[in-house]
């Protein structure tokens, strides 16, 4: 069986750290999937889940908020700016912020307020998504 390194780190912890059989995250120009041998590559991602098939064929789910990703044909590093283990998401939390986010978009004051909202926004909407993700795999 092939399979590649991976270690996922944010600036407060490292999440994940070990070997797999595939990697899935979300690229700044659309999905992207890694297996051993893929070709070098350096990218921004966006928020959203990154899946970790193990080498035991469970999966291990990270929520990224963005971040950076390095590939090398033997291991692939993301450098989240925010990492969360799926299981400790709080989807109560998220909703509170998603409902704040769009609260603060209709109130804006400023185009700046109206950028952040939309960041915030899209944070909790990437949470919420990696919780139903999460969801579908128990």
């Amino acid at each position: 069986m092939s399979t590649i390194r991976v270690d996922v780190v944010s600036a407060e912890q490292s999440i994940f750290s070990g070997e797999a059989k595939f990697v899935a995250l979300p690229g700044e120009n659309g999905e992207l999937g890694i297996l051993r041998g893929h070709t070098p590559l350096i990218t921004r991602i966006r928020p959203g889940s990154v899946r970790i098939e193990k080498t035991d064929g469970d999966e291990e789910f990270v929520f990224v908020a963005g971040g950076y990703l390095e590939v090398q044909p033997d291991h692939v590093t993301v450098l989240a700016d925010t990492a969360i283990r799926g299981h400790d998401l709080d989807e109560a939390k998220a909703l509170e912020s998603k409902q704040r986010a769009e609260e603060a978009m209709q109130n804006r004051s400023s185009d700046f307020d109206l950028a952040l909202a939309q960041s915030e926004f899209a944070m909790a909407a990437a949470q919420l998504a990696a919780i139903a993700r999460l969801r579908r795999k128990k």
